[in-house]
């Protein structure tokens, strides 16, 4: 678990070392000061994103299934700044279908919603003292997939809306050199996990949760990172990363979720996108978990 901590740590440490050498010009580094001294008040941005893919096989030796996909992402931002005080707040939300020619049932490529929040009021410097909100969730049942005595497909629900939701917050200190570059460290902070008590086992702890009980707490560290920067003059790269100790239970065992979000933009409507996440949670997975979607698709930015 240390190892796949500091791997991540330094791949984020790697990209920060990497955006010295993309800043070349006067006119980026006067465009990275302003965004430090932007106007006060609300700035709010945002991307929707829908991708599709679709493959048709017809006498096709070499092999392949017809299948149909689609994707549709949000990323919005809508942050406020003062003299003292700094409020960002993130919304990033993505569902996705696959519907193949053998299958009985179409299933889920992308299902997740994520609110970030964090007040800061100036400390001095670049530090803030601050406070922070984490929610997650997703949109629609999960499910199991197995087949039965026959062959047949079938399939068993496991997850849906608000089982499991995580709910993280905390005190703590901000250090924020502009809104595409900062950390926030909250040694007090608070994690309550919500399921659907009717799926909770007694055999086993269902997301860390005990049977017939609907919601586990938790206390620790908590530690979360974010980074954007431009790879190429039409090539972005987000990278979130926040880490979790459980000061209750098994401390060294760190909840580590990273997220790569990298966007080509081809013209004003249509882009290339990339995103990755890997997450290590021992009370949801006793190992890696890793998502990634990519693909070309309409894109609007607001």
């Amino acid at each position: 678990m240390k190892k796949i901590v500091i791997a991540l740590c330094l791949i984020f440490g790697l990209q920060v070392a990497a955006q010295q050498e993309v800043v070349k010009s006067v006119e980026e580094v006067v465009k990275a000061v302003n965004d430090t001294t932007r106007t006060k008040g609300w700035v709010k941005k945002g991307n929707i994103s829908f991708l599709f893919n679709q493959s048709t096989f017809e006498n096709w030796v070499a092999g392949g299934e017809n299948n149909i996909s689609g994707n549709l992402g949000l990323n919005y931002d809508f942050n406020y700044k003062s003299d003292d005080w700094s409020w960002d707040n993130k919304i990033i939300a993505s569902y996705g279908l696959v519907k193949t020619k053998n299958s009985e049932f179409e299933k889920k490529t992308d299902d997740r919603f994520e609110f970030n929040s964090l007040a800061g009021k100036k400390a001095g410097g670049y530090w803030y003292y601050s406070a922070f909100l984490n929610f997650r969730t997703q949109f629609t049942k999960g499910f199991i997939y197995g087949t039965d005595e026959n062959g047949k497909e079938i399939r068993d629900e496991y997850t849906n809306l608000f089982s499991p939701a995580y709910l993280t917050f905390g005190p703590g200190m901000m250090w924020k050199k502009s809104d595409d570059f900062k950390f926030n460290l909250a040694p007090l902070s608070s994690k309550i996990t919500f399921v659907n008590k009717d799926f909770t086992l007694p055999e086993a702890a269902y997301f860390g949760v005990d049977e017939g009980k609907s919601m586990r707490y938790e206390l620790g560290f908590y530690a979360a990172g974010y980074y954007k920067f431009k790879l190429f003059d039409n090539v972005s790269a987000e990278n979130i990363l926040s880490l979790y100790s459980n000061y209750l239970e098994d401390p060294q065992n760190v909840d580590v979720d990273y997220q790569l979000n990298i966007v080509m933009t081809i013209n004003k409507f249509l882009s290339t996108n990339l995103s990755f996440q890997t997450i290590y949670d021992d009370n949801a997975f006793r190992g890696l978990q890793t998502r990634q979607v990519l693909g070309v698709g309409i894109n609007y930015g607001f």
